[in-house]
């Protein structure tokens, strides 16, 4: 029957059933700048940890000074240019002067010159063996951290007796053995210093495995070696970079140390090391300015490095607050 009362029903389609649209939202109402602000706006990590690492004055020091010695080593002999390959001994050991601004070695060549080329060489090889050193030292341990049992015993072993070994029997034995160049430093230097790395991510590693979320990984069917790198790896990632920094830190002694010895890069190519050895050689003669230059940049760079990774263990630290 029809309805006796005037009224209208309404029906499904009624225009005044329709839910109210949002605003900005298909109405063509305009939204206010910061409406949807936090819908859009990606979280800002990195600007996050910048601001903790910049409230480290100490270690904002040590980065910008670390920036310099970059542009010392590789841009320096651009503005700055010096024969670092023929030696001319009727101007060895000059003092500095307006031609030699650091004077010159017992070869003749550019004091200054040769840090910036030695520059270059000790960087290279810090920066390559921190990173080889730091992947198979991280890969090992998370190996031997997440499979336990007999397998991580056994893995471990090898990185004691590894440890056992004297580094400088290890370098000498190998310079008897194979001439030295650039890429047997890098190597030699790298098959030693994996091993600190591999324990301490190995310690990481059985603290993690015991997570809900690897558990959760487990029950859903994720292999080792993806909950290896999808899961164990990244979280564990802030002790491994900070741990990387003090490993260019080691690496600049030890190539200095072996250049010491006599088993650095063969002349005319140079190192900090070397530098410092010919200026040791010659302190008594009172060529300061062969020892003490070599001298600054090899601790300087090493505290600028080491005082990186204490701003970066800030960082690292602020954001486990935050998870």
């Amino acid at each position: 029957m029809g309805d006796t009362t005037g009224e209208r029903v309404p029906s499904a389609t009624d225009p005044a059933l329709e839910p109210a649209l949002e605003p900005g939202v298909g109405s063509g109402v305009a939204v206010g700048p910061g409406a949807l602000e936090e819908e859009i706006r990606p979280p800002h990590h990195l600007v996050e940890n910048l601001r903790v690492y910049a409230g480290n004055k100490i270690a904002l020091a040590g980065a910008i000074f670390l920036l310099l010695v970059v542009l010392f080593a590789y841009l320096g002999p651009l503005l700055y240019s010096t024969d670092q390959v023929s030696a001319n001994l009727l101007n060895g050991n000059l003092p500095p002067s307006s031609q030699h601004l650091l004077g010159t070695s017992p070869e003749g060549r550019d004091i200054l010159g040769r840090l910036m080329l030695g520059g270059q060489a000790t960087l290279e090889v810090a920066l390559a063996v921190a990173a080889l050193a730091t992947a198979f030292g991280t890969l090992w341990g998370a190996i031997a951290g997440f499979l336990g049992g007999v397998a991580d015993a056994f893995l471990m072993r090898i990185v004691d007796a590894m440890l056992s070994i004297p580094f400088l029997f290890f370098v000498v034995l190998l310079a008897a053995l194979v001439q030295p160049s650039l890429p047997i430093i890098i190597l030699a230097i790298a098959s030693v210093s994996w091993l600190s790395t591999a324990r301490l991510v190995r310690g990481e590693v059985l603290s993690l495995r015991t997570r809900d979320y690897v558990a959760a990984a487990r029950s859903f069917g994720s292999g080792p070696w993806q909950i290896i790198f999808r899961h164990l790896l990244p979280n564990s990632l802030g002790v491994v970079v900070v741990n990387a920094t003090l490993k260019v830190a080691d690496a600049i002694l030890t190539f200095a140390s072996i250049s010491f010895l006599g088993l650095g890069v063969p002349p005319p190519a140079t190192s900090w090391g070397q530098v410092l050895t010919t200026g040791i050689n010659n302190l008594f003669n009172g060529y300061w300015w062969e020892l003490w230059p070599a001298a600054f940049l090899i601790v300087g760079t090493v505290i600028a490095i080491n005082v990186m990774g204490d701003g970066l263990r800030d960082v690292v630290e602020k954001r486990l607050q935050q998870r």
